[in-house]
């Protein structure tokens, strides 16, 4: 599986100082520096170094600071990143080129370029947006058929759970959940029903994801004492 991939990019790039999480914007991982504005490094997983790796990190480059590649390193030797080819076409793309071994290491095949043209500053900041509103790391990069907990996801199941015990109005949400308006407004996930205006409760559907993704319970009681 790819996800066998993610864990030792993660701790190669977080000797680097940087911050890494997986399966962002599509990306099986993303890596912030801490500088203001941050570097962000796009990292894309395989098993092995093939034309798909390529093109799916020409895909997200428009995006990133920096391109990594990562694939297992062949047993035999005798797989593309052994190919003085591969290696030369990742250098004239700007990519970096990373194999990982059996034993877990990483060796750095090709260096990426030390600065990388920023074309799409829109997806740049969403990439960025998505990183740092997401709680710790929930998803291993390279994860094909489970749902991607997003910061999104992660803020709805949050009000899911503090409407575990009842019903309560939206105000009380705000201040541990800030886009809990929104998100009990669009209940993009049928999770929520409104049981009169300002007031919601859990549907079937919300327990369910409860009990799929268990969550610690919120602390509200600071949010409705300052409600006027």
């Amino acid at each position: 599986m790819e996800t066998a991939l993610y864990l030792p990019v993660k701790r190669f790039l977080e000797k680097l100082g940087f911050t890494v999480k997986g399966e962002i914007g599509g990306c099986d991982l993303v890596a912030l520096s801490d500088g203001d504005p941050p570097v962000v490094v796009v990292g894309e997983l395989k098993l092995a170094f093939n034309l798909e790796l390529i093109l799916q990190a020409v895909d997200r480059a428009a995006a990133a600071d920096e391109v990594w590649i990562a694939a297992k390193i062949s047993v035999r030797g005798k797989g593309r990143e052994s190919d003085a080819r591969y290696r030369n076409l990742c250098r004239r793309l700007g990519f970096g080129m990373l194999g990982v071994t059996t034993t877990g290491d990483v060796e750095v095949l090709v260096k990426p370029p030390t600065a990388a043209i920023r074309r799409n500053p829109k997806k740049r900041s969403r990439l960025i947006a998505e990183h740092q509103k997401r709680k710790g790391d929930p998803v291993e990069g390279g994860s094909t058929r489970a749902p991607i907990m997003t910061a999104y996801r992660q803020q709805a199941l949050a009000c899911a759970s503090a409407l575990s015990d009842g019903p309560r109005p939206v105000r009380e949400l705000r201040a541990a959940i800030p886009d809990a308006g929104k998100i009990l407004l669009h209940n993009v996930y049928g999770w929520f029903d409104r049981a009169e205006r300002g007031i919601y409760v859990l549907t079937d559907a919300g327990r369910a994801a409860l009990k799929r993704w268990p969550q610690q319970p919120v602390e509200l009681r600071d949010a409705a004492a300052a409600t006027p």
